[in-house]
C-alpha cells in the first residue's frame, strides 16, 4: 500500500507544478502601449493603445493626440480601423465604431477595436483609419510601439 500511495503522491507533484509552469491563457502582454502618427493634414501626435484577450478574441482601445474632433461627436459614431503588423510581415485589422462623446477640440478616442488573433501572435501598430462624420483620416505610424509589439 505504501509504494501505491508513493507513487500518487509523486504523481500529484508533478501534475501540480506542470499547471503551476503552464502560461496564462488570454494574457496579452503588454497590456498598454504608446506610438507617434503622422495623420497628415489631420495632425500628428501620439496614441495610448489598451489591449486585452479573450481566447483568440481581442480588442483594443485607443486614445490619440493625433486627431481631434472638429466639432461634437456623438458616442457610437467613429468608425475606425487599426492595422497592425504579424512580426514585421502580414497584417491583422482590429475594427470598430464603438467611442464615447467627443466634445469639439478633443482627442479621439475609439474602441473597443475588435480582431483576431493566435497564440503567439506578436502585433505592432502600423496605421489607423478614422471615418468621423464621412471624414477620413489615415495616419501611419512615424515611430516603435513603445515598449514593444503586443504578443498574445
Amino acid at each position: 500500500m505504501r509504494h501505491g500511495i508513493r507513487r500518487v503522491g509523486i504523481c500529484s507533484v508533478l501534475a501540480a507544478g506542470a499547471l503551476a509552469l503552464a502560461p496564462t491563457a488570454g494574457a496579452v502582454n503588454p497590456t498598454t502601449a504608446t506610438i507617434s502618427f503622422d495623420c497628415g493634414l489631420y495632425g500628428s501626435g501620439s496614441a495610448t493603445l489598451t489591449a486585452t484577450q479573450s481566447g483568440t478574441s481581442a480588442t483594443i482601445n485607443l486614445s490619440t493626440s493625433a486627431i481631434t474632433a472638429p466639432i461634437n461627436v456623438g458616442a457610437n459614431s467613429v468608425k475606425s480601423t487599426l492595422t497592425l503588423t504579424n512580426k514585421g510581415s502580414g497584417s491583422v485589422a482590429f475594427t470598430g465604431n464603438a467611442n464615447p462623446a467627443i466634445p469639439a477640440g478633443s482627442p479621439v478616442s475609439t474602441g473597443p477595436l475588435t480582431g483576431t488573433v493566435a497564440s503567439g501572435d506578436s502585433l505592432e501598430a502600423k496605421s489607423l483609419k478614422v471615418v468621423v462624420m464621412g471624414i477620413t483620416a489615415t495616419c501611419n505610424a512615424k515611430s516603435a510601439q513603445t515598449p514593444g509589439p503586443f504578443v498574445f
